[in-house]
């Protein structure tokens, strides 16, 4: 017979973190650009302390654990309470992505039964003309003071922030309960159908954190100010926003302003040594910093996902401006970080590009991750940096359902993640396409992800998609569309040439197209539906 441990069983949960951060960095400060005026400061004590205001406010609307609380909002400080206070109390925070088409927001909206949404001033208009479809929500809330709250017509039940929880006591007892509870919910981008709701336990998110926290992935600690750019709406901002005070990070959070002006600004004043967000931000980023001479004077790391990042990229970042960066792979089905690469001892001797070559991948699986690929009948591939197939996923973060649906998406116990990878022997893994994105010609496969990364090497080129279109006589063939940079100049031929030197020659693009803008979606990745509707029958 086991012989049980002789440990305390405390439930991990979110309220944990916060009251942990007050606890022991209380005098940490956290500062958060405002959609209207200067930016804001407080520190961690500041934080619990008005979360559990906020708690209580939300108790004194009716709500009451288990309720889903939604949020139409930017990274700030209030959307942080909210974070804790929602969660903490026992209630499920829903954060939408406020870029979805506005037939799926109220769907996410209805399907997730919010009872109350707290909302960004900006996104007032939005709220006016959704709340008549969404009747289910008890109240709506302006994440502002009463100054900054816009009248918004004809929709009940509206409070201002700052006026709900003033009258309300910073003292409330955090409950305790179970850790598989739900303690957040974040819907799929819907880019195939309705969006489906992923639902996050205590457990999940406190465990991710931690993880993801440590040494090799975000490694975070006391000594860093860390700016998350990829949205609190996005996958728990990688969890970012649990990590920071678990580990007794300065946090810093950017408001709306995500142009390579402001968050260069930003990261200057306030003195950011780490930062996280999508390859199409640091393109954005450095695109300005190009144009304007500037550099960094302390950001000294970078943490990378939502899709691949160019390696040409990656040595601007390394070579130029002396940023370490973290490449690592989620979504919305693995809470954040499931993957992270970085260069190990043994990289220290490789040629500066056979080291960006390594950071180009995913990278290594987490502790709790299990990772794996497999052929179109299920065997498991070969860890051999060629071999290519499906990547599986399962661990301790990782969705076993969707929320309010009857069938599980696993696979003997592994959720199928989409994602054409490779895993080498080293156990890196990496991206080489999407399955609805893999280009397959002549019976052969070429994967866009390269493609594209190869032609932003070009120094002209601003981004670059690559899509697969039908083809008369090779099935697909490769188009790519592409964005100069402002004041570059690039042809056809020139890029062709480019690329002659860096893909086999029949991966080159059947056609080039250069256009103004590449549709982005809300988590900063170029949106491949709407080009293959629009030139889907170009080679025909």
């Amino acid at each position: 017979m086991l012989q049980p441990g002789l440990m305390m069983d405390r439930p991990l949960l979110v309220s944990a973190i916060i009251e942990h951060a007050a606890a022991q960095y209380g005098n940490v400060e956290v500062v958060s650009r405002e959609t209207h005026g200067p930016l804001f400061r407080y520190t961690w004590r500041d934080c619990a302390r008005r979360s559990r205001q906020l708690a209580n406010a939300l108790k004194g609307l009716g709500l009451e654990a288990g309720h889903v609380v939604g949020s139409i909002a930017w990274n700030n400080h209030r959307h942080l309470e909210a974070y804790y206070g929602v969660s903490g109390s026992g209630m499920i925070m829903h954060t939408v992505n406020p870029r979805l088409q506005v037939q799926q927001l109220i769907y996410v909206i209805n399907h997730a039964q919010d009872a109350a949404v707290m909302f960004d001033a900006t996104f007032a208009p939005l709220i006016q003309g959704i709340a008549a479809h969404c009747p289910q929500v008890k109240a709506w809330i302006c994440l502002s003071d009463a100054a900054n709250t816009p009248p918004i017509e004809g929709v009940a039940n509206v409070h201002n922030y700052e006026d709900l929880i003033a009258p309300c006591s910073d003292q409330f007892d955090w409950p305790e309960f179970d850790e598989k509870a739900g303690a957040a919910l974040c819907y799929t981008s819907g880019t195939t159908g309705n969006p489906k709701g992923v639902l996050y336990s205590h457990r999940a998110l406190v465990l991710n954190a931690l993880s993801g926290s440590m040494p090799g992935v975000l490694s975070l600690s006391p000594k860093d100010t860390v700016l998350p750019v990829v949205p609190m709406f996005h996958i728990n901002a990688w969890c970012i926003p649990y990590g920071a005070p678990m580990m007794g990070a300065r946090l810093v959070l950017p408001g709306p302003r995500l142009d390579g002006a402001s968050l260069h600004g930003l990261m200057e004043s306030e003195r950011v040594t780490v930062s996280a967000g999508v390859p199409t931000i640091w393109l954005g980023l450095v695109q300005f910093m190009e144009q304007n001479g500037l550099k960094f004077t302390t950001m000294h790391r970078t943490i990378v996902g939502g899709t691949a990042m160019p390696k040409a990229l990656i040595a601007k970042f390394a070579d130029d401006y002396g940023v370490e960066v973290h490449h690592g792979w989620g979504m919305t089905e693995t809470t954040a970080v499931a993957t992270m690469g970085c260069l190990s001892p043994e990289d220290e001797s490789l040629s500066p590009d056979e080291q960006h070559a390594i950071i180009a991948r995913q990278g290594k699986s987490l502790f709790c991750v299990d990772i794996k690929i497999v052929d179109p009948a299920g065997q498991t591939l070969p860890r051999d940096g060629v071999s290519q197939g499906e990547l599986m996923v399962r661990g301790q973060w990782i969705a076993k359902a969707y929320f309010r649906s009857d069938e599980s998406p696993l696979v003997d116990g592994w959720f199928p993640t989409g994602d054409i990878a490779t895993i080498d022997e080293h156990g890196r893994m990496q991206i080489r396409d999407r399955t609805k994105d893999v280009i397959k010609s002549g019976g052969e496969w070429i994967s866009s992800i390269d493609l594209e990364n190869a032609a932003l090497g070009h120094p002209a080129v601003a981004l670059a998609a690559v899509i697969g279109v039908k083809h008369p006589k090779w099935d697909e063939r490769p188009l790519m569309l592409v964005v100069r940079k402002p004041g570059q100049s690039v042809e056809k031929d020139d890029l062709l040439a480019f690329l002659r030197d860096r893909v086999a020659s029949w991966w080159l693009p059947e056609e080039i197209l250069f256009v103004d803008a590449l549709p982005v979606g809300g988590t900063g990745k170029v949106q491949k539906g709407p080009l293959r509707e629009k030139y889907g029958s170009i080679f025909a």
